[in-house]
């Protein structure tokens, strides 16, 4: 049991969970907006996901991520490198504008990441700026990615699309923030710090009603749209609602971050029975 465990960690701690997460919204677009996504997009996503989440969580600083003397911790540098390698070689495989875009979000990650000016230590140290860059980093990897790699136009339905996952990463990151709300630093003024658990939750709330009805703005909704994005608003509403400070273990890294991957299943049964 106690191995199961270590597996159960590492498979979270390694940032293979949340690359799951990704790889799910990316092909929950297709299912939504009907289109094949590009394979080598897909597992590219994946395994990139894996590096770069691992190096922002524990090599910020490229020296402590180089040197790791940790042996925990050297698995998980290890598991980085591999995926970074197969990132790297599906990426070969996708098209020039695919490339601009996978750019964009390889800039912002670095913003999030490294130091750009001499006060602060990087964006994600400015709270609100932080959930907002990682949001526009989702949205733009499981939306706009996708469509441009199959070559579809970027149509009102895609912006809408885009904009319904940007409020949809803002509302899952709500549970870490309040978990975090004991361990951040005060400087960080992040949104539980700025008006406390409950308005956040609160926030969350009206992001979960915003998201759902979002999907009428579309120029074609379809009866899968409908149905799976009312069934998400209706688990979301749930989170918001179960949330709390004192949270167990494995809410916000597991339960929430499977959210995606749940979702997917739901998309994936619908499109076949609905």
């Amino acid at each position: 049991m106690k191995r199961l465990k270590r597996v159960f960690d590492f498979y979270l701690d390694a940032s293979i969970h949340v690359a799951l997460s990704v790889f799910s919204l990316a092909l929950a677009t297709g299912l939504i907006m009907n289109f094949e996504v590009d394979e080598h997009l897909l597992f590219s996503m994946f395994f990139g996901t894996i590096a770069c989440y691992n190096f922002v969580k524990y090599g910020v600083e490229a020296k402590k991520y180089i040197l790791v003397a940790n042996r925990y911790h050297k698995n998980i540098q290890f598991v980085s490198f591999i995926a970074l390698a197969l990132a790297l070689y599906h990426a070969f495989f996708l098209t020039f504008e695919t490339w601009l875009g996978i750019g964009v979000i390889l800039l912002l990650t670095g913003l999030y990441a490294v130091p750009i000016l001499p006060k602060i230590a990087n964006l994600r140290s400015l709270g609100l700026l932080k959930i907002i860059l990682v949001a526009m980093v989702w949205a733009i990897s499981t939306v706009l990615l996708p469509v441009i790699a199959f070559e579809k136009a970027v149509v009102w339905d895609v912006y809408i699309e885009m904009l319904q996952r940007f409020v949809l990463v803002l509302i899952l990151l709500v549970p870490f923030e309040i978990r975090d709300l004991k361990y951040d630093s005060p400087e960080l003024k992040t949104l539980p710090q700025r008006y406390g658990a409950t308005h956040s939750k609160s926030f969350g709330a009206m992001a979960v009603v915003l998201f759902f009805f979002l999907t009428f703005l579309k120029d074609g909704v379809s009866l899968l749209d409908v149905i799976g994005k009312g069934i998400l608003f209706l688990g979301l509403g749930i989170i918001m609602y179960v949330t709390k400070k004192n949270q167990s273990k494995y809410f916000a890294s597991f339960w929430v971050e499977a959210i995606p991957i749940g979702w997917l299943g739901v998309l994936w049964l619908l499109e076949r029975y609905v």
